[in-house]
């Protein structure tokens, strides 16, 4: 007879991770229905590869399956991953226009509808142009002591109050940790600790928060630093080949233990992805061992 409690056979198999898809459904389909929830990812890119791209189809397809049943299998292939209730883009430089200017052009009419009705924006521009040699009225951002929102100045605080107040249940994605890293007024490590305890603090929230960074501007040890601090990253990556003149987009799983331990099985290394003005960011094909 065995001694496995069959009890607790029946618990292990019932405990399945919960996961909120990616939206991008080849994707998906590969690494068990999406991420953990309450995971932080950094979303790592080469400039122009692909990471806001994916986080911008993202956040439209989940709030378009969201909101129909049909969007629903239609989007995320009868998918049975968790939804996030809300969804936030937050951006340290750059305001919601210029996101809202980049959807409408490079996306279809329904992911800009969508993103424009039910994403809540967040721009931290007056924190992060205070104390520079910027000023206010390049940025168009009041930072007279009678502006509405009143503000510590310091811009991770400012972070931590907005995470603690949104983070539960949500989608949120951060436009950009390279802002963060690149300004006189973040320490480094402080930017660190900061994702330790975020991502301590997320596991609780059980929603998703995507970190924006551009690749190559950290030095190699400091970047590293920032990787060790999240609970995965997803790097997007152009072509190096010298046999063809065209470009072609990457991305692959750098970091990332319960995903990649699905794409080992299936001894996946990168995803050939597209980005077209029909459906966003793609998978095209995948790249095996």
């Amino acid at each position: 007879m065995s001694g496995v409690d069959i009890s607790v056979e029946k618990e292990a198999q019932n405990t399945e991770i919960e996961r909120i898809p990616t939206a991008v459904a080849d994707f998906d389909a590969i690494i068990g229905g999406g991420v953990p929830r309450g995971s932080v990812v950094i979303l790592k890119s080469e400039i122009g590869a692909g990471h806001i791209e994916f986080a911008i189809t993202s956040l439209a397809k989940l709030i378009l399956a969201k909101s129909d049943k049909e969007f629903s299998d239609f989007y995320l292939k009868k998918s049975n991953g968790i939804m996030p209730e809300k969804f936030f883009f937050v951006t340290i430089s750059k305001p919601k226009e210029d996101i809202l200017q980049e959807v409408q052009a490079s996306f279809p009419d329904e992911y800009f509808n969508a993103i424009s009705k039910n994403v809540n924006f967040k721009d931290f521009s007056a924190d992060y142009f205070r104390a520079t040699i910027v000023p206010p009225s390049w940025t168009g951002v009041e930072t007279s002591i009678f502006s509405k929102e009143k503000s510590s100045g310091n811009i991770l605080e400012e972070l931590i109050a907005f995470f603690d107040r949104n983070g539960k249940n949500s989608m949120i994605v951060l436009d950009s940790l390279t802002d963060l890293v690149v300004t006189r007024n973040v320490e480094l490590l402080d930017l660190v600790t900061l994702l330790k305890g975020l991502e301590r603090a997320a596991k609780k929230w059980g929603g998703i928060i995507y970190l924006l960074l551009t690749s190559n501007i950290l030095d190699p040890q400091k970047e590293l630093l920032l990787i060790d601090s999240v609970d995965g990253v997803i790097t997007f990556e152009w072509s190096k080949s010298t046999k063809t003149s065209k470009r072609q987009r990457f991305m692959y799983v750098e970091k990332f233990m319960p995903l990649l331990l699905h794409l080992d099985n299936e001894r996946i290394t990168k995803f050939a992805i597209e980005i077209n003005a029909q459906e966003g960011l793609i998978v095209s094909s995948y790249v095996r061992v």
